[in-house]
Parts: C-alpha cells; sequence; structure tokens
C-alpha cells in the first residue's frame, strides 16, 4: 500500500490494483461495495436498525438475545453474523422453536449462534428450564451462611 494525503493506492505484486481519493475529516472507515468479498457483501445492505427489527419480528426473546449480543462486541458490526444466523434458523426450525431456544440462551447466559443452534439441536428448547427457587439460594448447604449472617 502507499498512503499520501490525498489518496490510497493498493498494489499487488508491483502492480497498482486500485486507487482512491483519501477520506479524512470523518475519522471512519470507508470501504467501496466492489472492493469487498463476496462473503462481506452480504452484510452490507443490513444495518444495526434492520438486525434489530428482523429479530423482534421473530419474537421477543430472540430480540432479546440478539440486542445483547451486539452490545456484548466492542463493533456491534462484529455481531451481525451471529443475529443473521439466528434470525435464519427461522427458515429451518419455526419461529416458536428459535423463540423458545433463544429464551433457554438468555436464561444460561448462552450469547452466539452456535449455542442456539445446539439448543434447537438437541431439542433442548422443547424441555422446561430448570427453575430456581427466586426467594431461596441457589446451593443448600451448611456451609452456606446466607444474607442474615451478615446483617
Amino acid at each position: 500500500m502507499r498512503l499520501t494525503a490525498r489518496t490510497v493506492e493498493v498494489f499487488r505484486k508491483g502492480e497498482r490494483v486500485a486507487a482512491h481519493l483519501r477520506n479524512s475529516g470523518n475519522h471512519r472507515h470507508t470501504t467501496i461495495a466492489e472492493h469487498m468479498p463476496s462473503s462481506h457483501r452480504h452484510f452490507a445492505d443490513w444495518s444495526i436498525e434492520r438486525i434489530r427489527r428482523e429479530a423482534s419480528a421473530v419474537g421477543r426473546s430472540t430480540g432479546a438475545l440478539c440486542e445483547q449480543i451486539l452490545e456484548e462486541r466492542r463493533h456491534p458490526e462484529q455481531g451481525f453474523r451471529a443475529c443473521l444466523g439466528i434470525i435464519r434458523l427461522v427458515k429451518s426450525f419455526g419461529r416458536d422453536r428459535v423463540e423458545a431456544a433463544c429464551l433457554r440462551a438468555l436464561e444460561i447466559g448462552a450469547r452466539s449462534y452456535s449455542s442456539v443452534r445446539s439448543i434447537l439441536d438437541n431439542n433442548l428448547d422443547r424441555q422446561a428450564a430448570a427453575k430456581r427457587a427466586a426467594d431461596g439460594p441457589a446451593i443448600l448447604h451448611a456451609n452456606i451462611r446466607g444474607p442474615r449472617y451478615y446483617n
């Protein structure tokens, strides 16, 4: 690569393959769609708002899971593939099963496409989730002091 104050040039084996005017001032990445790999072009038409809208259309839990995936990434775009994969699971498994799988993923703290896919593949979305007593300790053992010990 050769960078000047006004241009960016890309070379391959000594031959210039691309040259562009430098886009300075906005302090953001700029990409020309024709130069993107075909696997990346598919995501170029998607925005964070569109992913949120599509995920919420599947259901409340799907929307919440995708929102968490996008929020946990330093750059929300890094969560696009996971969210799109989860949304795409509706074609194979149906809206109700994907929604149930996302609810289960939220309950166990899973935040990935592969986790949701595994839940669906193993039919864990069809099993009742283990309920913990809201007022009791998660583990019953004689050595656990509980909140009364500290008050």
